[in-house]
């Protein structure tokens, strides 16, 4: 399989999330952070509901937790007032180092990432990444990635652009930086439903990876000591969040992403594009 950024037929580059796709089995690094920011505001916040909109820019996820029916009553309990914008921004200023300083701790990759990753280069692909963290986060877990082997041919960050997922602004730009125009010879693998929203939007073909991410929002080790039947308990409802979605296809992590697109090249091939979600009323 090769590629060429002016071929609408043969696929050109995969675009990445990072965590809970490509590092940080269960997509752990943040969860624990958003409890203890809401903590010591004195707001009792549970990891479930910081999960609830995974995969948006941190600001957003922050506003998003603060609108919870349930996060709302406490807040207006404690201080008087709604929940508003500049809390948001409040918050976002003292959750970017809480953030900071445990997401290296979250670094592993995971389990046979960097195999399918060198594999995708092998065959020609360039490689993009698009992440809901933003540039200060980053700048700490690049370069971990880099000792171990992944350097990306792009990044980018929430905060980069006026919008972030589920808009495809931050796809754009990496196609841009990229070099490629046609967008169903890329494919964007990510873990979350924005994410997912974000590779349709932009006209990709997206695949979901269930297992590892934050559908299932469990480290790596509490995942295999499962019984084969809670795992595919947890399975299924992380694969029907993912289609819910629109996700075209849903594997168990990137380790399972080869075959995926060995079908997507066989498609493009015969001249199958991507099926594109309707378009908002």
């Amino acid at each position: 399989m090769t590629s060429s950024s002016n071929s609408r037929d043969t696929l050109s580059a995969v675009v990445f999330d990072w965590a809970g796709t490509v590092l940080d089995f269960g997509s752990c690094a943040p969860m624990g952070a958003f409890v203890r920011l809401f903590e010591q505001f004195g707001i009792d916040l549970t990891i479930e509901q910081a999960r609830g909109p995974m995969g948006v820019a941190k600001w957003d996820h922050i506003h998003a937790l603060g609108s919870l029916p349930a996060i709302a009553a406490q807040w207006q309990a404690k201080y008087g007032k709604p929940f508003t914008d500049a809390d948001v921004d409040h918050l976002y200023e003292v959750f970017t180092p809480m953030n900071a300083a445990v997401v290296g701790d979250f670094a592993d990759f995971i389990p046979g990432a960097l195999d399918t990753i060198a594999a995708i280069r092998q065959r020609g692909l360039k490689i993009g990444s698009t992440t809901g963290y933003n540039r200060p986060i980053m700048e700490i877990v690049t370069p971990l990635a880099a000792a171990a082997g992944y350097v990306p041919d792009n990044l980018v960050c929430a905060g980069d652009l006026p919008a972030g997922r589920p808009s495809p602004l931050m796809m754009y730009r990496t196609f841009a930086d990229l070099g490629v125009w046609w967008p169903q010879t890329v494919v964007k693998v990510d873990d979350t439903e924005v994410g997912i929203l974000e590779g349709l939007n932009a006209g990709t073909w997206t695949v979901g990876v269930a297992v590892s991410g934050n559908a299932v929002g469990l480290p790596l080790a509490d995942w295999q000591a499962m019984s084969p039947g809670e795992q595919d308990r947890l399975r299924q409802v992380a694969v029907d969040k993912l289609k819910g979605a629109g996700a075209h296809y849903v594997v168990d992590s990137v380790a399972d992403l080869l075959p995926v697109l060995d079908e997507i090249s066989a498609k493009l091939a015969r001249g199958i594009k991507p099926p594109q979600p309707p378009l908002p009323a």
